[in-house]
């Protein structure tokens, strides 16, 4: 069983995705923030790493769904190939900072690698307000993460919102995070699991 997590930048997915690894004995895969060679190019000069910072995504995450489909185990996944697809790639092309040729490139290249992928089995989205998701990315500090602006969160959490609300791939589980403090409170992720359970018994 595949279970992926999404969510804006800041929305709790790693730490969600480590709680439910924990309860339920998941396997993780986790987006590659550490070994990526262009994240902090990229928020140094957006326009120049757009595409590089991109492509990479659609290659880890490829790779990811490959070394998923191979495994016997139930796996839980931090970020969907599908987000990079919708959301930040798109974005990028709106506010200039992705040429229409790169983009245009970018997006034929992921229809190419979709046909060749299937759905997680249950998408969780991790809904979360801009004052939420600025928060949340203050409390952990990352150095790369500081020149993050207000308009460029809010254009994601749009976009975000525009996908799911046709997300048609698979069940779904909208969790909102302004009233959910799971990372904290054990009886806010036990509402989040027994929401799980009952999807995942549909499963079957």
């Amino acid at each position: 069983m595949h279970i992926a997590v999404a969510g804006n930048i800041g929305s709790g997915k790693t730490t969600l995705t480590k709680l439910l690894a924990k309860h339920y004995g998941w396997q993780t895969h986790f987006e590659d923030v550490e070994q990526n060679p262009y994240l902090n190019d990229f928020y140094e000069d957006m326009q120049r790493w757009s595409f590089n910072l991109q492509i990479y995504y659609l290659n880890s995450r490829f790779t990811q769904i490959q070394e998923i489909k191979q495994t016997n185990h139930n796996v839980i996944q931090d970020r969907t190939i599908y987000e990079d697809a919708f959301i930040f790639a798109p974005n990028l092309h709106s506010m200039g900072l992705m040429t229409t040729r790169d983009f245009e490139n970018y997006f034929s290249l992921f229809n190419l690698i979709e046909s060749f992928v299937s759905a997680p089995d249950l998408l969780i989205y991790l809904r979360a307000s801009v004052p939420t998701l600025v928060n949340q990315i203050q409390q952990r500090g990352r150095d790369y993460e500081e020149s993050i602006r207000l308009d460029y969160l809010k254009r994601l959490n749009e976009r975000y919102e525009a996908w799911i609300s046709t997300y048609d791939k698979g069940k779904l589980l909208i969790v909102d995070v302004d009233n959910n403090n799971f990372h904290e409170v054990q009886e806010d992720l036990g509402k989040i699991v027994n929401q799980i359970d009952a999807e995942i018994n549909g499963l079957f």
